[in-house]
């Protein structure tokens, strides 16, 4: 079989073989401790179960996947009472399998092997149902130095087995680790736009970058309406695409550009839309650089200024008084039209005489002859007419 191998340089996990390679252990257990492995501190708040369902496995595969990684020290639970009468579960998993003792050192949050604790210990809460800590490497204490051997030359000392969760790497401090999202200060170090070009961020004190057109866009008040939605647009991104996560900070930094967007008429799902769709095919290095660099190249012209409304014609003046024509006393009104001569009641018994004498002279008038003697009276009439052709 050939093999090619191309080493990831970012967004990777680090396994060991053992696990890997573990007899025992079924692929979904071997990819549930690689998916919590892999995960933030801040999405490890959560129950195994939820882990599990996030990767759409069964119940009846979680619960088959659990109790191997509970045979096999992967994963350690135990139940402990809190306020109020209530029992919670406190979950441990750990890339590298932990005895009872150095699970319970974990739990009281000290390393497995004794050492000072460097990135190891429980991680977040989820109420009653259950919490997962990530046992991470430890051994090194907190100014970096490893604990001192013995005083004699050489160390003497009986064989001891291998020691879990206090052992760094030997290549943990080699390359760039980019398994987690970068922290604020490397964020702002490394915006970059749409073409991996340096962009500031508008908005923000600590860069202020003018932008054509924008005038008081970054400097609109935080509390305004706009702010704020714009805020809830850019927090929402990663539901969109995880690789556009934007932490608290860096949503209030560019929520006064995107705020001019919904100024300018565009609604929060267009705007959602634009910073989503069409993204670089070799993915986003830095969602705050991305964001802010598209937020400005691709912001929308204002609207076109609308006409002032023409103000309607005033109502026209009424009619002077004038004296009706009709018959009666003399006696005024005021028309409704120029051209009115009489007042309504008078107009009104005009036109009732008026259609009053047409019928009557529609009565009196003979009756029509019928289409055939009215023909033959028209022949007739032809037949005693002048000859022309004679």
């Amino acid at each position: 079989m050939l093999s090619h191998v191309i080493p990831p340089v970012r967004g990777y996990t680090k396994c060991s073989n053992s696990l890997v390679r573990h007899p025992r252990l079924c692929s979904d257990a071997k990819i549930l401790v690689l998916y919590v492995q892999g995960l933030p501190a801040c999405d490890r708040d959560k129950a195994l179960s939820e882990h599990a369902r996030s990767l759409l496995m069964t119940g009846r595969a979680y619960q088959r996947a659990k109790a191997e990684l509970l045979a096999h020290g992967y994963v350690h639970e135990r139940r402990e009472r809190i306020a109020g009468g209530r029992w919670r579960t406190v979950q441990v998993m750990s890339n590298e399998p932990l005895t009872a003792d150095q699970a319970a050192r974990l739990y009281a949050g000290a390393p497995a092997d004794g050492y000072a604790v460097v990135g190891a210990g429980r991680v977040g809460r989820t109420g009653h149902a259950g919490q997962v800590g990530h046992a991470g490497h430890a051994g090194r204490t907190a100014s970096g130095a490893w604990s001192a051997p013995s005083a004699r030359f050489p160390t003497v000392g009986e064989p001891t087995g291998r020691s879990v969760g206090g052992q760094l790497p030997a290549d943990e401090d080699l390359g760039e680790d980019t398994s987690h999202p970068p922290t604020e200060a490397e964020a702002g170090e490394e915006v970059e736009g749409d073409a991996a070009a340096s962009e500031s961020v508008p908005g923000s004190a600590s860069v202020p970058v003018p932008v054509p057109g924008l005038g008081a866009a970054a400097a609109a008040p935080s509390g305004s309406a706009e702010v704020l939605a714009a805020e809830r647009v850019l927090l929402s991104l990663r539901h969109e695409r995880r690789e556009l996560l934007l932490g608290v900070r860096e949503a209030r930094t560019l929520a006064g550009l995107a705020a001019e967007w919904l100024r300018r008429g565009v609604s929060p799902g267009d705007l959602r839309a634009a910073l989503t769709r069409g993204l670089p095919k070799d993915g986003v290095r830095s969602a705050l650089g991305f964001l802010a660099h598209r937020l400005v190249e691709k912001l929308p012209a204002p609207p076109a200024e609308q006409p002032e409304p023409v103000p309607p014609p005033p109502p026209p003046s009424p009619l002077a008084l004038i004296a009706c024509a009709g018959p009666g006393e003399e006696h005024m009104f005021r028309p409704n039209v120029p051209w009115a001569t009489t007042c309504g009641p008078c107009h009104r018994e005009e036109q009732r005489a008026y259609w009053e004498d047409m019928r009557a002279r529609t009565e009196a008038a003979p009756e029509p002859l019928p289409w055939r003697e009215r023909f033959a009276a028209e022949g007739a009439e032809v037949g005693t007419g002048p000859d022309v052709g004679g």
